[in-house]
């Protein structure tokens, strides 16, 4: 009866609650402006042409949805690494194991792409960090790569009101130099027939707006809201300051993305995009494209700036993906997907067996791995997909416990919660069938691996909760076949449309919400698992 309900292993030593909403929001601003924002707008700008804005706007608004399900959820489990406990509270533990899975592999590759993103810029003041003529480290740019994430590492051996006050400096610097970037460009180099220059057609700038969603850097670079659910256990008052963090993070975020979106747009020299137009846009320094424009501009103080800035921000988001993501993988032993001898805290609340783990596993990333475009539609689409259980989630915990005290109760669930759910199907949809593939291929041996382990373990079939899990094979296996079938902008066999497949997927997905919903978890182990979180839930709630 109880097989959703993990044994809390995490001894005597627990995670300080330090934070502060102040450092919550700006954790989740710092997290978001990060490389993405150095590199976003040039991608989605390469696939999306003056549409691009839209893909900003668009995505903001998926990012939102998905925010205001957690402002609910999140205060109710305010426990580091949120996200992995709600996967197990309504769906059992394997597939709160799979959530763990996919999310450990979504921020330990984080910290690693950030410092690749910082040796990319400062490659081109200090040549010899990458290979010739490619976008992969060399040899030197490897061992440099690797000190850096292992000062992430040893700054997060601070506590963590220590880590946040570093990373609250820095962020104010991150929100200031994208909005002064942008202020000057537009004032510097303002070419509105550049907003006028299609890719090829309407029709294909419109698929463009929607995959450079998820593959352009948009999604990547507004998931950092998710900070203020992974470092819930160590807020003061989480239940008042976790929503506000979620939400007031991702307005902020969106509207600095947009200012620079714009900014881009107008800022690039028509003749460039006269000779090889939006998609093969390329002029001298692309490799660091803010800073090549404000050189070509003539704002050399600006272009200083912001070789300075290609350092301070993506170190920033690489700090703070550090932090949260040794929170998740300590979620993830409490749970039981991981090993218990992850769940050690020293004396000072930091847990810093995962954080060593994260500092090896992240090296793995420095390896000849694609270009920083497809690594962050993998990202992307990794970490919507583990996000994408919180509408479910949303549900299970309403109906299990309609009168549980909520900090914030969303309006509209029932419509809002499945319309998210399609949401974030589109856009794990919207990266494309190859990364897809990897993701499947990834999970389907994990979970081989993990059926494997349990011929060997002494918990009955059923108690691995093998039959919460079955929504999982249509909506895997639904999305990859609608993905092969779809259309060849994704890498599909194009027989069907893009917007038909979208149509379909839709479909798909609220069938699969709704039988998640029906195969739940029962109501009564559910309320066993809330109430360890400090929740009042009576053990004959209604």
């Amino acid at each position: 009866m109880h097989e959703s309900v993990p044994a809390n292993n995490s001894g005597n030593n627990t995670l300080k609650r330090e934070g502060g909403l102040v450092g919550l929001i700006l954790a989740c601003v710092g997290a978001s402006i990060g490389s993405g924002w150095l590199f976003g707008p040039l991608f989605t700008a390469k696939m999306a042409g003056p549409l691009a804005v839209g893909s900003w706007i668009l995505g903001a608004a998926a990012i939102l949805l998905l925010a205001l399900i957690f402002a609910e959820l999140a205060p109710m489990i305010p426990r580091a690494g949120a996200v992995v406990h709600l996967a197990h509270v309504g769906n059992g533990p394997i597939v709160g194991h799979m959530w763990s899975w996919i999310l450990f592999l979504s921020y330990a590759s984080i910290a690693p792409l950030e410092v690749t993103a910082v040796l990319t810029y400062a490659n081109n003041y200090w040549p010899g960090l990458l290979q010739p003529h490619t976008d992969l480290l060399s040899g030197f740019g490897f061992f440099i790569a690797v000190i850096m994430l292992g000062l992430f590492v040893v700054t997060n051996f601070m506590v963590i009101g220590w880590v946040l006050k570093v990373n609250n400096a820095a962020t104010w610097w991150k929100i200031g130099i994208p909005l002064l970037t942008a202020l000057m460009l537009i004032i510097s180099a303002w070419h509105p027939g550049n907003f006028h220059m299609r890719l090829h057609n309407t029709l294909s700038d419109v698929h463009g707006m929607f995959i450079a969603i998820a593959s352009g850097g948009v999604i990547f670079s507004l998931l950092g809201f998710r900070h203020a659910i992974d470092l819930a256990g160590e807020s003061k008052n989480p239940k008042r300051d976790v929503p506000i963090a979620v939400i007031g993070s991702v307005l902020i975020a969106s509207a600095v993305y947009i200012a620079v979106q714009v900014a881009f747009l107008g800022a690039v020299n028509p003749a460039d995009l006269a000779k090889d137009g939006w998609p093969n846009l390329h002029f001298q320094g692309v490799n660091g494209p803010f800073a090549a424009l404000a050189a070509a501009v003539g704002i050399g103080w600006l272009a200083t700036l912001l070789y300075v800035d290609a350092f301070i921000s993506p170190a920033g988001t690489g700090l703070i993906y550090t932090t949260t993501a040794a929170r998740v993988t300590l979620a993830t032993s409490e749970t039981g997907a991981a090993p218990l001898w992850l769940n050690k805290i020293n004396r000072h609340g930091v847990p810093w067996v995962t954080l060593i783990v994260l500092f090896l596993v992240g090296i793995i990333f420095f390896l000849p791995f694609p270009s920083w475009q497809k690594m962050v539609g993998y990202i992307a689409s990794m970490t919507v997909l583990s996000y994408s259980i919180g509408p479910i989630a949303l549900i299970q915990i309403r109906k299990a416990m309609p009168h549980l005290e909520r900090p914030f109760r969303l309006w509209g669930a029932p419509v809002l919660a499945p319309l998210a759910f399609v949401v974030s199907t589109w856009i794990i949809y919207w990266s494309g069938l190859r990364t897809l593939n990897f993701i499947f291929i990834t999970l389907f041996v994990l979970l081989a691996i993990y059926a494997f382990s349990g011929i060997f373990r002494k918990e009955r079939w059923l108690e691995m909760g093998w039959q919460y899990m079955w929504w999982i094979f249509p909506y895997f296996i639904g999305l990859w076949a609608l993905s092969w079938i779809g259309p060849k902008d994704l890498g599909g066999q194009g027989l069907l449309a893009f917007f038909p497949s979208m149509g379909a997927l839709a479909i798909l997905a609220l069938g699969v919400f709704y039988l998640a919903i029906r195969d739940s978890v029962a109501d009564k182990t559910m309320r066993v698992y809330m109430r360890q979180f400090g929740n009042k839930v009576p053990p004959s709630a209604p």
